[in-house]
């Protein structure tokens, strides 16, 4: 260009970005939080956790060991009712023993107890824990077949208890039921 001295000529220099690195360093750094008593907090999260923590768990362990009772008190009736069922169609007395045996331990088989009408006893993987009996003709009604199970769930439990969660168990299960029969 005439007439332009190379000192008027100035390049512009390029900006440079500042990097995500150097904007962390020199951003200020938040003041702790103070406390009612003028102290920092830091850490009081973690100690909340921990008083809290055990307690969460226990009720958290306490749901799922009653829910799992439950389920098998659900499954002992279901095997009173089915073994009722069994007892009221079959057509002779030794057959009906036989069959309501049946029913019942299929009915109790996913919880590992069985029931021998012969002898009276329930047991849980071989121990003895409660009582089985199958009545035909009661005194209410002479052409009905019931079946009672009492089992000692505090003594025998199928599910173990926890500890501190066996207040929400019973010491044991009774459930009867009773079929008429034609």
């Amino acid at each position: 260009m005439p007439g332009v001295s190379p000192l008027s000529r100035v390049v512009p220099q390029r900006r440079r970005r500042p990097s995500p690195h150097s904007a962390a360093q020199s951003a200020p750094q938040p003041a702790p939080l103070a406390g009612p008593a003028g102290g920092t907090e830091r850490g009081a999260a973690a100690v909340e956790l921990a008083l809290v923590l055990p307690l969460l768990l226990l009720v958290l362990f306490g749901i799922f060991t009653y829910g799992m009772m439950l389920s098998f008190r659900q499954g002992l009736s279901q095997a009173a009712d089915e073994g009722a069922r069994a007892a009221a169609v079959a057509i002779s007395d030794s057959v009906r023993r036989s069959n309501a045996q049946d029913a019942i331990n299929a009915a109790l088989d996913p919880y590992g107890v069985t029931c021998d009408l012969g002898t009276q006893k329930l047991s849980h993987d071989g121990a003895a824990a409660g009582a089985c009996s199958l009545v035909e003709g009661t005194a209410t009604c002479a052409s009905c077949v019931e079946v009672t199970l009492d089992y000692s769930y505090d003594a025998n439990p199928v599910y173990p208890v926890l500890p501190f969660t066996g207040i929400v168990v019973p010491d044991s299960m009774g459930v009867e039921s009773q079929v008429r029969y034609q």
